[in-house]
């Protein structure tokens, strides 16, 4: 579920939190690395879990309106039930697998919070996504999934008050969730009829490689911290330590602590990852100046001897 680019992003949050909190505790930074990597499946589980939700709410729903005397919008449908028998959702639903892990996590959120739930009920309920699929007679597996994915990135995943709801739980999850949507997304694509419970609950880590990968990366960056700040000092000569953003200074230093300690790790991939990371979390121009100086270094380091790379290594 997560790359080593999520990864590295993990390892710079921790960095820049620790800088923030001018906490020099190394023990308690790979402690905070390790539960905010842990909580990223949480949140994950949590957004899968707000599909099970909701259809838990589309039921009660369509059960009331059975009940009126009065005719609902649901009897104008060929078949009111239609949405509760989506078979993706369905699927997603019935998951005991599922259900036993959100129960061992004590993960009741939504049960707490049902507003959210209704909100975004309240939003479906009213959506021409909604309505086109409910009108339609056709069936279908592959119907079912589609409408699921359009409801998913249209209604919930940009969700103003399902985001707020996340950002105020956790701090680290403002940068989770569009990474946690976007996987979301790609597994309910690949999903098939056939798909068995476990299909729905990755793995967090690809093997145990990538957490020795991160905690190394994090000690290594934050213990030669000074050693690092030499390296930038003698490629920035027009540039005091001031003038360089903190983020692009931890981006700078993780990309020479892997470019120098990680030989599994070719070059190219290094440069590109780092790179990917300042456009991202830091501005067009700085994303330019970090290029710059790892270039530089990158060359030094080869002619040197100080670059040495084996294997075609991980990304």
């Amino acid at each position: 579920m997560l790359t080593r680019r999520h990864i590295r992003v993990k390892v710079m949050q921790c960095i820049y939190a620790l800088i923030q909190s001018k906490d020099d505790s190394l023990e308690k930074q790979q402690k905070f690395l390790k539960i905010s990597i842990e909580n990223m499946y949480v949140l994950y589980l949590l957004v899968l879990s707000l599909l099970v939700e909701l259809h838990r709410l589309a039921e009660k729903h369509v059960q009331h309106a059975s009940k009126k005397y009065l005719a609902s919008e649901e009897d104008g449908y060929p078949n009111p039930e239609k949405f509760i028998k989506n078979q993706l959702l369905v699927q997603i639903a019935s998951n005991k697998q599922l259900q036993q892990e959100l129960s061992n996590r004590k993960l009741n959120n939504w049960y707490l919070n049902e507003e959210y739930v209704k909100i975004i009920h309240k939003e479906i309920l009213g959506s021409d996504i909604y309505k086109t699929y409910m009108a339609d007679t056709a069936n279908g597996y592959e119907q079912d999934k589609e409408v699921i994915i359009q409801l998913f990135k249209e209604i919930i995943a940009p969700n103003e008050k399902i985001y707020e709801y996340f950002e105020d739980d956790k701090l680290t999850w403002v940068d989770d969730i569009p990474i946690v949507n976007t996987y979301l997304v790609k597994k309910l694509k690949k999903a098939s009829a056939n798909s068995n419970e476990r299909f729905f609950l990755p793995s967090l880590l690809k093997d145990q490689q990538d957490m020795i990968y991160a905690n190394d990366l994090l000690t290594k960056t934050l213990l030669n911290d000074a050693k690092w700040e030499k390296e930038i000092e003698g490629k920035t000569p027009n540039w005091d330590n001031d003038r360089i953003a903190e983020i692009d200074s931890i981006i700078l230093k993780m990309a020479i602590c892997e470019l120098l300690n990680f030989s599994s790790i070719p070059e190219k991939v290094t440069l590109n990852e780092y790179l990917e990371v300042a456009k991202e979390y830091s501005t067009p121009k700085s994303s330019i100046f970090i290029n710059g100086v790892l270039d530089k270094l990158a060359k030094e380091y080869k002619s040197t001897g100080q670059l040495q790379k084996m294997g075609r290594g991980l990304q």
